[in-house]
């Protein structure tokens, strides 16, 4: 599966909190597609990205392992830490439900490389 949305372009200008968290969750779509790939159906699917989204590993901004540390302001203190990690975990788990949905239109096949969604189509490669 491939995936390039528009915020690897050095023209995509980041105007706010708004802008951060569609990177954020953008680069979280490329490692659930990386887990997808492997995934024979659509319950383990929704497993791997159940499991992947409650990882509390994950880095936030502000440790060392985040990549774009220079993006983002790190937690002031341990209750903001916790709030950022609450909001981020429900954000994952969101997320990998919806792609779920349209990476398995049938049920017991292999994720769908191409999903139409109304008018338009939705791919990954």
């Amino acid at each position: 599966m491939y995936f390039k949305p528009n915020i690897f372009f050095r023209e995509f200008e980041i105007k706010g909190p708004s802008d951060r968290t569609l990177i954020y969750l953008t680069l979280y779509i490329t490692e659930c597609l990386r887990k997808l790939q492997r995934s024979p159906n659509k319950i383990s699917g929704q497993k791997d990205l159940a499991a992947l989204a409650l990882n509390h590993q994950l880095p936030i901004p502000g440790e060392a392992d985040f990549p774009l540390n220079n993006m983002y302001k790190a937690p002031a203190n341990k209750q903001e830490e916790e709030t950022m990690r609450a909001y981020l975990q429900q954000m994952r788990q969101e997320l990998g439900v919806r792609l779920c949905e349209l990476a398995f239109p049938d049920p017991s096949a292999k994720p769908s490389k191409s999903v139409e969604r109304g008018q338009r189509e939705v791919s990954a490669d």
